[in-house]
C-alpha cells in the first residue's frame, strides 16, 4: 500500500504555545484496522489518572470504548512509567511533573456506525471519545490533535470541525479544541471523499460524501443542503449569523445503512448509495419528492442533524450542562430535545420549498401511524421513555414495542400538538416558543419548567395540563382533531395486515416473527417473537371433507390462503419444536392516512419561507 508524500499549500494559524495537551493520532494498519495514539501532556500530575469515555453524547447508551484500546503504556524521558488500572476505563501513571509524561496506545477501530472508529483501506473516521483519553485534571485546557501524514495512505484528506493550527492542503497537520469537550465533539473524516462548499447566510458550509458513486448529483444535494440550512439559520436568528463560524457535513454512503449523531458545527451521517440524488439526463428535470423516497429521508435527516445545532447542542437539558463520560447522563428532557427537533425536520423540508404539502402530510402520517401501532404508549409517558433511553430504546429486543414509546415520533406529535393549539388560538406558536427559550437561556441549559413558562408567557396561559396529560401521561393525543382544522383531511385506510394481527415480521428467506404486540390477535393465539411461521391449516369447511394444510412464506399467503375464514391454525417452529397456535382472524382495523384539505389553511402552517 502506497503512503502519501509530504504537501506542500500549508495552513497555519499563528501560535507559539507548547500544547500541554497533545495527542497524535496516525493510521498504524488499514488491514488490522488499527490507529495509533500519542497522547504527551506536557505537566503531569504526580499521580495522572486518564480516562476513556463510556458513551458519546447524542447516543444515549454506555458503549464501552476502552474494549478496543490495547497496548497502553506510559514513558517520560523515554523511560517506563509505572501504570496502574483503576477501572474499565481508567488508568493512573505515577509521574514526575517536571517532566513530560507520554502515553502510547492502540485503537481498534472497526464500527462503522457514527458513534465510535473505523479504518480500513477504503476510509478512516473516529470520534475522540473512543480515541482520546481524558487527561484528568486538564479537561478545560486547550487540546491539541496532530493527525499524522505517516502511514496515512496516498490521496488520502481530512475533514472535520476542528479549528486548523497547521495543516496542508488535504487538511494533514495540527488542530486544536478549547477543551476536552470540543475536541470530543468535532468527529474526524479520513479518506479520499468527495468534497463540496456552499455558504449559508454569509457561513462557509463544507460537505463531503466518502463511499458515493459517480452517478450521484452533488450539486443538487449541495443545493438542497443549503436552502434547509439557510432557513434553520433564519429561523433562529433572522437576519443575524449563527452561533459557529464553519460548518462541515461528513456522510457516509453505505450499501445499507442510516443514521446520524449531532454535533455542535457539524454532523457525521450514514445512508444508502441509492438514497443519493441521481445525475439526470440532459433535458430531464427532477421528479417531486414523495414521503417514500429514499432522498426525501437523506434530506429529513440532514435537517434532523442540523436543526440539533441549536437544539440540544446548545439549547440543552440542564443535566448535560457538563457531561460526565464516565457513566449514564439521565434527563426526561429527550421528548424536547429528540422529539421537537423531529417535528421540524420534514418541516424545514416544506418551508424550504424542498416537498409538498401532501408529501408532508404523509410525513406526518407515517409518525403518527409508528406511535398508535406501538402498544408501549400506554405503558410509558415520554417523559419516562426519555429517562430510561439507556436501557430501553437503544437496547432494542424483542420485546421493545410493548414495553416504551419512542421520544423522537411521539415528542414529534406533542410538539405538533402544542404547535396546532397556539395557533389555534391566535396567540403565538411553537417557533415563537423555541426562540422565546434560546433567548432567555443564552443558548444554554433549560429544564422543563422554563418550557412550561414559555408556553404560558407566549400562549397566554398555562399549559400545565398538556404537559401533563401528553408529556407525562399515557393517553391518545388529540393529534386528528387538531390538524383539521389547519386544512388536513383525515382519512381511513385498512390497516397493513401485520398492524391487524399484532405483529411485525422478516420475510427473508421465510415468514419470521420480530415482534408480537400486546393485546393483538397474535398474542392471544400464543405466538411469540422469534418463532418462524411454517404453514396453516384449516378446519374441514363440511362433514367428510379433508382439513387443509398449506405452507407460507410471506404474510400475504396467510390472507390469501384464509379467504373469509374466521379462524385458522397457525404452524411456527420454535426452539425446534413444531406448535400450533389456533388464530381467530381479528376484526378489520383502520389506519390514518392525512391529504390536503384546505390548500389555505394548510399555507398558514406550512407556507414555504420567503
Amino acid at each position: 500500500m502506497s503512503t502519501r508524500a509530504p504537501s506542500a499549500g500549508r495552513r497555519r494559524a499563528a501560535s507559539t504555545d507548547v500544547p500541554g495537551v497533545l495527542y497524535r493520532v496516525a493510521v498504524q494498519s488499514t488491514q488490522a484496522h488499527l490507529f495509533a495514539v500519542t497522547l504527551t501532556i506536557a505537566r503531569p500530575a504526580a499521580r495522572q489518572r486518564l480516562a476513556l469515555p463510556v458513551w458519546i453524547p447524542g447516543s444515549y447508551l454506555i458503549r464501552e470504548f476502552a474494549q478496543h484500546l490495547q497496548h497502553l503504556r506510559a514513558t517520560q524521558g523515554g523511560e517506563p512509567v509505572p501504570l496502574r488500572q483503576l477501572s474499565k476505563n481508567s488508568w493512573q501513571a505515577d509521574a514526575d511533573p517536571a517532566q513530560p509524561l507520554t502515553l502510547h496506545y492502540e485503537v481498534y477501530a472497526f464500527d462503522a456506525s457514527v458513534r465510535t472508529a473505523f479504518l480500513d483501506s477504503t476510509r478512516g473516521f473516529f470520534n475522540a471519545t473512543s480515541l482520546c483519553l481524558r487527561v484528568i485534571g486538564q479537561e478545560d485546557q486547550p487540546q491539541t490533535l496532530d493527525i499524522a501524514a505517516d502511514g496515512l495512505p496516498a490521496g488520502w484528506q481530512v475533514a472535520t470541525g476542528l479549528s486548523a493550527l497547521d495543516v496542508d492542503a488535504a487538511g494533514v497537520g495540527r488542530y486544536t479544541a478549547a477543551h476536552y469537550d470540543e475536541l470530543a465533539d468535532c468527529p474526524v473524516e479520513l479518506g479520499t471523499f468527495w468534497s463540496g462548499a456552499f455558504e449559508a447566510c454569509g457561513v462557509p458550509h463544507r460537505f463531503v460524501v466518502s463511499g458515493a458513486g459517480g452517478w450521484v448529483d452533488f450539486d443538487r444535494l449541495l443545493a438542497d443542503t443549503q436552502r434547509i440550512c439557510e432557513t434553520q439559520i433564519r429561523f433562529w436568528h433572522g437576519d443575524q449569523k449563527p452561533p459557529f463560524e464553519r460548518y462541515v457535513f461528513m456522510l457516509n454512503a453505505s450499501g445499507d445503512g442510516y443514521g446520524g449523531l449531532e454535533h455542535r458545527n457539524s454532523t457525521a451521517l450514514i445512508a444508502q448509495r441509492s438514497d443519493l440524488p441521481k445525475t439526470l439526463v440532459k433535458d430531464e428535470k427532477p421528479a417531486a419528492l414523495k414521503a417514500t423516497d429514499g432522498y426525501t429521508t437523506l434530506l429529513g435527516l440532514i435537517s434532523h442533524e442540523y436543526f440539533h445545532t441549536w437544539n440540544v447542542k446548545r439549547l440543552r437539558p440542564a443535566e448535560f450542562a457538563r457531561y460526565d463520560y464516565d457513566t449514564e447522563n439521565h434527563t426526561e428532557l429527550l421528548w424536547f430535545f429528540e422529539g421537537f427537533t423531529s417535528y421540524y425536520d420534514d418541516l424545514f423540508l416544506r418551508r424550504a420549498g424542498l416537498i409538498d404539502d401532501a408529501t408532508y402530510l404523509a410525513l406526518v402520517t407515517k409518525t403518527y401511524n409508528q406511535v398508535q401501532q406501538t402498544p408501549g404508549q400506554r405503558v410509558q409517558s415520554v417523559a419516562q421513555a426519555s429517562y430510561d433511553a439507556w436501557l430501553k430504546y437503544y437496547r432494542v429486543q424483542e420485546n421493545t414495542p410493548n414495553a416504551t414509546v419512542s421520544y423522537y415520533t411521539k415528542g414529534a406529535l406533542v410538539a405538533l400538538c402544542l404547535d396546532l393549539t397556539l395557533r389555534a388560538e391566535g396567540r403565538s406558536t411553537l417557533d415563537d416558543v423555541m426562540r422565546e427559550l434560546w433567548a432567555r437561556s443564552g443558548g444554554g441549559p433549560i429544564k422543563e419548567a422554563d418550557v412550561a413558562r414559555a408556553l404560558k408567557r407566549l400562549g397566554g396561559r398555562a399549559f400545565d395540563r398538556e404537559l401533563r396529560d401528553w408529556v407525562h401521561g399515557t393517553g391518545d393525543l388529540p393529534v386528528l382533531d387538531l390538524l383539521a382544522p389547519q386544512g388536513a383531511k383525515v382519512q381511513q385506510d385498512k390497516a397493513p395486515l401485520a398492524q391487524q394481527l399484532g405483529l411485525r415480521v422478516g420475510e427473508s428467506g421465510g415468514l419470521t416473527l420480530k415482534n408480537v404486540l400486546r393485546g393483538g390477535a397474535a398474542e392471544a393465539a400464543g405466538m411469540a417473537a422469534g418463532d418462524e411461521w411454517l404453514g396453516v391449516e384449516f378446519a374441514p369447511a363440511r362433514r367428510g371433507a379433508e382439513a387443509e394444510s398449506w405452507r407460507v412464506m410471506k404474510l400475504d399467503d396467510v390472507a390469501q390462503l384464509r379467504g373469509q375464514r374466521p379462524r385458522l391454525t397457525a404452524l411456527v417452529s420454535r426452539d425446534r419444536r413444531l406448535l400450533r397456535c389456533v388464530l381467530d382472524w381479528p376484526v378489520e382495523t383502520q389506519a390514518v392516512r392525512l391529504t390536503v384539505g384546505d390548500a389555505g389553511l394548510l399555507a398558514r402552517w406550512l407556507a414555504p419561507a420567503a
